[in-house]
């Protein structure tokens, strides 16, 4: 009799072990959203309502220094395949993920630039896949169609056919109907799910339901002038700034380089300079931004919800991040229309997106950091310590890396025939883990006229193809010192090391 207990010991030694390691992978949830200042985030110095994302923020880790490529379409191609720029070889995430056994979901915004291969679309790489491609309504306009189509795993969806919990039909709320639906169906399964959730949230136009709007209307009647001063003290309360961070004068934070350059849109104006009835108008411009952002974090909460419900919580590895800052863009159509409804087509102004991007100079497509800087929230129980903060700069090129490391797999050699673009990145797991890691040779963000390179403790960085700005982003983390002539051979040594950099060779 002992002698078969020993036999069949091995055996459930065996079972558990599988067990134990299965359970160590964590199911992932990406989350991204789009055109938002650092400082629009409650745990990064907001005061529109985020508890959800605070909550991840809270009992995980949060980056004071993360970058992404300062624009839509850049920044989804560099953080779903680990590229700075690439082609044909690129892996996409979800080709990760499904290699280590992964149950795979997307709902929501697809927009790449033209190297990214065609298999790396959604319905190429994802078991399900809800998305559109750049810019659309949040509500249905009044002509019955979206400006952009809609697809449902590679089929394009009349208007009719995209389904939704809540009417009148609003696009945050049935990116996220999709994405729950297809969990009751991940949870069915075996394995771990990836799920990639990038929302259109605070993207142009401004459209909120009206009880969103509601909360705000009236909050900023204070202006940006001082709610940018209240935000930055906070920020330093909380700990979310690099440690010599310094408030960036408004009038270096314009949008002087795309147009229509319409001086209410695009210049910067002291706030006690407006009448009552412009204060009126422009509170609630801002109020249907929050609003938008706070819809997007209701979202978010239904997705935790869920998680909790089912007891997926505790093993899932869940980050936030934004595709760029706060978006200056006058891109009115209706002007006889005020921010708000579906027949609304409002854009945010530059003196509200340098509210958003806070403390930080420029804005969203600008390599300077106000364009380039993404609050980043990791949110791992039992990995990642709570409430913790890190200093150690990090970029979406290292997301990649970390899922290799998270999904203990090897990168491809191959793909679709082609042999697989190194990554560009490093894991981020030691960073995770509260330990340092080797901090990449370089970052790169920002446009090709608007470009940064970070290398170290300096930064150079240009607008609008103009000469290299060069600053010590370690003691000057908002930019405020250009070194560029008193230190011509430190431009010349990183620009020469960007020239030799894939984008820089382009």
């Amino acid at each position: 009799m002992i002698q078969k207990i020993l036999l069949i010991l091995p055996f459930y030694f065996f079972i558990y072990s599988c067990a134990e390691k299965k359970e160590e992978r964590p199911n992932i949830i990406l989350i991204m959203g789009d055109d938002i200042g650092i400082s629009d985030i409650g745990a990064y110095g907001s005061e529109i309502e985020t508890p959800n994302i605070d909550q991840l923020a809270n009992e995980g880790l949060r980056f004071t220094t993360f970058y992404n490529m300062a624009k839509c379409n850049p920044t989804r191609s560099s953080l779903l395949t680990g590229l700075y720029t690439g082609g044909n070889g690129a892996v996409h995430l979800a080709n990760l993920t499904k290699q280590a056994g992964y149950f795979t979901i997307m709902s929501g915004k697809e927009h790449f630039d033209p190297w990214v291969p065609e298999y790396c679309k959604a319905e190429n790489v994802f078991d399900h896949s809800f998305y559109f491609w750049a810019t659309t309504e949040y509500f249905l306009p009044p002509s019955g169609k979206f400006e952009r189509p809609f697809f449902l795993e590679g089929r394009e969806l009349n208007a009719n056919e995209i389904e939704y919990d809540k009417s009148p039909m609003y696009k945050t709320d049935f990116i996220t109907d999709y994405a729950l639906n297809w969990l009751d169906e991940a949870f069915e399964e075996k394995n771990p799910f990836f799920l990639y959730l990038p929302y259109h949230a605070a993207h142009y136009p401004l459209q909120a339901r009206p009880e969103d709007i509601k909360k705000y209307r009236g909050k900023y009647l204070k202006g940006w002038d001082e709610i940018r001063q209240d935000r930055f003290a906070k920020m330093q309360k909380l700990g979310v700034l690099p440690k010599a961070a310094k408030l960036s004068q408004p009038e270096d934070n314009l949008n002087k380089f795309r147009g229509p350059l319409i001086p209410e849109y695009t210049e910067y104006y002291a706030w006690n300079s407006l009448s009552k009835a412009q204060k009126d108008s422009l509170d609630l411009e801002m109020a249907v931004y929050a609003a938008i952002i706070d819809r997007m974090d209701q979202n978010i909460g239904r997705v935790l919800k869920k998680l909790e419900k089912h007891g997926k919580l505790e093993n899932t590895l869940i980050l936030y991040l934004n595709d760029n800052g706060s978006c200056p863009f006058y891109t009115n159509k209706i002007t006889d229309v005020g921010p708000g409804p579906a027949n609304s087509y409002w854009s945010l102004r530059a003196t509200w997106a340098n509210l958003g991007n806070t403390p930080y100079r420029q804005y969203k497509q600008c390599g300077h950091e106000g364009g380039s800087h993404t609050p980043f929230v990791a949110y791992w129980p039992g990995k990642i310590a709570p409430n913790t903060i890190t200093h150690q700069p990090g970029h979406v090129v290292d997301i990649a890396p970390t899922f290799l490391d998270i999904l203990n797999i090897q990168y491809p050699d191959s793909i679709e025939g082609y042999p697989t673009l190194p990554l560009h990145g490093s894991s981020l797991v030691p960073v995770f883990m509260g330990k340092e890691r080797k901090q990449p040779d370089y970052f790169v963000s920002g446009m090709e006229k608007f470009r940064m390179f970070r290398s170290g403790d300096y930064k150079i960085v240009r607008l609008n193809g103009e000469d290299w700005e060069l600053y010590n982003i370690i003691e000057d983390p908002t930019e405020l010192v250009n070194l560029a002539d008193s230190l011509p051979e430190k431009v010349i040594e990183l620009s020469n090391h960007y020239a030799n950099t894939p984008l820089g060779q382009q």
